[in-house]
């Protein structure tokens, strides 16, 4: 793994590179939260928590949005970065810890008319039973949400 983060020969000046492992725990960090590189940023600076499990201190200096864009870049044009992250939901599988992707549905709102029961159809409804009225028309029963209180 080292060896496909190293740019062979060492650079006479610049910044020490991060660490390549925290740099992963960021990755994990974006995709649970589904967070931008400049927002992800940000987060890490707001939150302690990102802060510890990154295991960087008040003090520490933060990778900035270019850098985590530059290291998932690096993983891609290397095939790593699907691959480290089989592995490392095999890893969790194997502790049995689980970790899924949020996803996000799209739902609409249908305006509908108001449908009121009558009492009698309330009180069958509360004793587990299906008005007849309903039962006969198919229709009816199907906009009927007899699990609703």
């Amino acid at each position: 793994m080292e060896e496909a983060f190293s740019k062979g020969e060492k650079a006479v000046g610049g910044a020490r590179p991060y660490d390549y492992v925290m740099m992963f725990k960021i990755l994990i960090l974006q995709r649970y939260y589904n967070i931008s590189d400049d927002k992800m940023e940000f987060a890490i600076q707001d939150r302690l928590s990102f802060m510890r499990f990154l295991g960087l201190t008040l003090s520490d200096k933060v990778p900035d949005a270019k850098t985590i864009w530059l290291f998932k870049e690096n993983l891609t044009q290397k095939n790593l970065a699907e691959k480290l992250f089989e592995l490392f939901l095999s890893e969790l599988q194997k502790k049995r810890l689980l970790m899924n992707e949020r996803k996000m549905v799209d739902a609409s709102f249908v305006e509908v008319p108001i449908q009121r029961n009558s009492r009698e159809e309330n009180k069958q409804i509360k004793e587990g039973k299906t008005p007849d009225e309903w039962k006969k028309n198919p229709h009816k029963l199907s906009q009927k949400d007899t699990d609703a209180r």
